[in-house]
């Protein structure tokens, strides 16, 4: 395939981007590269690096490629610039463990039994293996001779132990954490790292880029940002937003669901200033980490994927948090879309925007297939791989048009035009015309001339469901409420004392 030789932008200084913050200067420093010189052919002789950029309850909102104008993301909006964004990519469960597990596996919750945030399970004595018997997609790395990295959040369980083909094992303890001087596992064991949390990950990662330069290599750069606590980020960046509009998180009126969690945050000014800032310090690493690849010469053999576990709110729809940010629980577009970019120089193309309707359950399909690997998964696995979104060999809005969510007993289809979301066993039940009413303002549940989509649509969810759930692992027999889960799931019978916490 014909490449493009690209001179990416040299790495800007924190003191120079704030400086230069509403100047125009930024946006100048980080424009996307132009082609210099005559167009020459690059045959690629070595398998594609793998670069995973996760972040950590990130908003589908909250970059500025995906229309902020308010938050400054100039490293992830190149990322946008030099590849393609999805902009209707959807979580598997608009919370972290059983999405992460859903990203790992390419199965959904129903199937892999990762049904809430873990509460117990990462640290000895109770450090639960939960994804033990499955395969992921680091396993058929490792097999095809890829050296596979993690640098930062696990939240799978057994926290202390490298799985799944992992040999570089820098990882938190816990799911969270405070942000300085924070706590990581390195050799089997905790330590104290000094500094600010997001530096440090990324410091492990171009380590590990530096020492396997050679490749191929897979590393998952995991962020714990912007993840709560909002405090303890760079001060320089954080008085940056101290005359942010913050037009973008409109603070409603406190929704009537909304969990203890919201009061806190809504109108608050500070938790604001420090949601934004965990993302442009680590959008400033993240041009770390595309400098490193640079000094290597390594950008164009390598893939770099950027997104996050789950969506979040911060004001919007009048509460704060994701899908447990409301009980019952929640399937607002910005708790199950997440952010969702691939870059690959002279791959992928630059600068589109699919409309598709894609899930993490393709990832794992998507990333085998393009790196032209195996696909283990067998028919407990929905993934379809989107490569041929990505080249433009389909059209994506009429190849792939619906997807499907679950949080517990809390499951969605969503089409490009509408969103059914089902409550087991009893409701209550929400429809929203998202042509007409795309901030779910008004549900549509109990009009007359709605009750045949219903009905089509509720149909639709089951038949999926049926298809790709194992029974003893079924979400809607678990009552996952939204404060983790405190147990492997061996048996339906024991869903209810994996989530028996919810109410300690």
């Amino acid at each position: 395939m014909a490449n493009q030789k690209k001179k990416t932008p040299s790495n800007i200084t924190r003191r120079a981007f704030l400086k230069n913050v509403g100047t125009g200067t930024v946006a100048a420093a980080v424009a996307p590269s132009v082609l210099i010189g005559d167009e020459v052919e690059v045959k690629v002789d070595k398998p594609t690096n793998v670069i995973f950029i996760l972040t950590d309850d990130q908003g589908p909102w909250a970059a500025g490629c995906c229309g902020n104008d308010e938050i400054r993301t100039p490293f992830i909006d190149q990322l946008a610039a030099e590849g393609t964004r999805f902009s209707n990519f959807f979580c598997t469960s608009p919370v972290c463990s059983p999405a992460r597990a859903s990203l790992m596996t390419g199965r959904i919750p129903s199937a892999h039994g990762v049904h809430d945030f873990l509460r117990t399970g990462s640290m000895p004595p109770n450090n639960e293996r939960y994804l033990e018997e499955l395969t992921c997609y680091t396993d058929v790395l490792v097999e095809n001779d890829y050296t596979v990295g993690l640098s930062g959040k696990w939240h799978l369980g057994d926290s202390l132990t490298p799985q799944h083909g992992f040999s570089h094992w820098f990882a938190m303890p816990l799911g969270g954490s405070k942000y300085n001087n924070a706590n990581m596992i390195r050799d089997g064991r905790v330590e104290q790292q000094s500094g600010y949390l997001t530096d440090v990950i990324t410091d492990d990662a171009l380590n590990f880029i530096s020492e396997n330069q050679d490749g191929p290599f897979y590393l998952s750069v995991n962020y714990n940002a912007p993840h709560t606590p909002f405090k303890g980020h760079p001060k320089d960046i954080v008085d940056s937003y101290a005359d942010c509009l913050f037009e973008s998180c409109p603070q409603e009126a406190l929704h009537p669901w909304a969990g203890r969690g919201s009061h806190s945050h809504m109108g608050n000014r500070e938790s604001l200033k420090g949601y934004f800032a965990a993302i442009t310090a680590l959008d400033l690493n993240i041009g770390r980490i595309l400098e490193r690849l640079d000094q290597h010469n390594i950008r164009e053999n390598t893939l770099i994927v950027f997104s996050s576990d789950n969506g979040y709110s911060c004001g919007h729809n009048g509460f704060w948090h994701k899908g447990n940010g409301t009980f019952p629980l929640n399937m607002y577009e910005n708790s199950v879309k997440v952010p969702f970019i691939m870059s690959h120089q002279g791959r992928i193309p630059e600068g589109q925007v699919s409309q598709a309707m894609v899930s993490q359950y393709d990832f794992m399909s998507t990333l085998l297939d393009y790196l032209d690997l195996p696909d283990p998964n067998d028919d407990t696995s929905p993934g379809r791989s989107f490569v041929p979104t990505l080249s433009g060999e389909t059209n994506d809005v009429k190849d792939r048009i619906v997807v499907f969510d679950e949080y517990g007993p809390v499951r969605m289809i969503r089409t490009q035009e509408w969103k059914y979301v089902h409550r087991y066993p009893y409701g209550p039940h929400e429809l929203y015309d998202l042509k007409k009413d795309p901030r779910e303002r008004k549900n549509l549940i109990d009009e007359k001339s709605k009750r045949a989509l219903i009905k089509d649509l509720r149909q639709q969810l089951g038949t999926w469901f049926q298809q790709y759930v194992i029974p003893r692992l079924d979400g809607t027999r678990c009552s996952v409420s939204g404060r983790g889960q405190a147990a492997k799931i061996v048996d339906n019978k024991y869903c209810e004392d994996a989530f028996h916490q919810r109410n300690n």
